[in-house]
C-alpha cells in the first residue's frame, strides 16, 4: 500500500472520532443553558404561587360582583397606599418605631384623640370583637390605635382594649396618608391595612360591626396563609 493511500486511511479512522469530540463538546454546552432555564421557570413559578392569594382577593373584590353590585361593605381606597416609610409612631414604651414594622398581619385601626370619647371607645369596641370572631384566623389580625397626641389614656379605655396596639403618631403625618374629606375626617373610619402594609379599605362612620366581620371573614378566607399568627 502506498504512503498515500495510508494516510487517506488515517484520515477516514480519525475523521469520526473528532465529529463525536464535537458532538459532546456541545451537549456539555447546552446542558447548562437548559439547567439555567429550568431554575429560572421554577423561580418565576414560586413567585406566581406566592403572589396568588393577592391577586385573587383583590380580584373578587374589584371583579367578581353578584347581581345587585358590590360585594364589600367597606369603601375599597384606589389606588392602595403603602405606609410610608416616613411614618414614624411612638409604641407603649416610648419608644420610636416605623409603623410598617407592624406590617405582616391585617390591622384594623383606628385613630383618634387620647382622651377617647364614646366614637372612639365605640372604634375600639367593635375592632375588639369583630376581631374576635374570626375564631381561629384571630391571630392574623392586630387592632391598632393611633392616638393624634400623647395626652394620658383614660383607664376606662385602656383597661378593657389592652391588646389593641396604642401609638402616638403626628397627624399631620397621618393625613398625608389616610383618605378625608371636609365630610369624612380621619378620625371617622375604621381602616383596614393588608398585610403587606397596603392601605386597602375603610369602613363608615357609626358603622354595621356584622358587616365589617363579614369583609373581613372573606378577606382571610381568600387570603389562607396571609398575615401571620403570633
Amino acid at each position: 500500500m502506498t504512503e498515500s493511500n495510508h494516510a487517506s486511511s488515517r484520515q477516514r479512522t480519525h475523521r469520526p472520532s473528532r465529529e463525536r469530540n464535537v458532538a459532546s463538546r456541545a451537549e456539555g454546552d447546552a446542558a447548562p443553558r437548559g439547567s439555567w432555564n429550568t431554575g429560572r421557570w421554577v423561580l418565576l413559578l414560586i413567585i406566581a404561587i406566592c403572589a396568588a392569594p393577592v391577586i385573587a382577593s383583590y380580584f373578587t373584590y374589584y371583579v367578581v360582583k353578584p347581581r345587585g353590585g358590590q360585594t364589600n361593605y367597606g369603601a375599597l381606597i384606589t389606588p392602595q397606599r403603602p405606609i410610608p416609610a416616613s411614618l414614624h409612631v411612638t409604641d407603649e414604651q416610648g419608644h420610636d418605631m416605623p409603623l410598617s414594622a407592624l406590617e405582616g398581619k391585617w390591622l384594623m385601626v383606628s385613630v383618634d384623640a387620647s382622651a377617647c370619647g364614646d366614637a372612639c371607645a365605640k372604634k375600639l369596641y367593635f375592632m375588639r370583637q369583630i376581631r374576635l370572631t374570626q375564631g381561629a384566623d384571630r391571630d392574623r389580625v392586630r387592632t391598632v390605635w393611633l392616638r393624634t397626641d400623647s395626652a394620658p389614656v383614660p383607664d376606662k379605655v385602656s383597661a378593657p382594649y389592652a391588646d389593641t396596639r396604642t401609638l402616638v403618631a403626628d397627624p399631620a403625618a397621618l393625613a398625608a396618608w389616610l383618605p378625608a374629606d371636609a365630610d369624612t375626617p380621619m378620625t371617622d373610619p375604621i381602616y383596614l391595612v393588608d398585610p403587606n402594609g397596603n392601605l386597602m379599605m375603610r369602613f363608615p362612620k357609626d358603622p354595621n360591626p356584622s358587616k365589617i366581620k363579614a369583609d373581613l371573614s372573606k378577606l382571610l378566607k381568600i387570603n389562607t396563609g396571609l398575615g401571620t399568627a403570633d
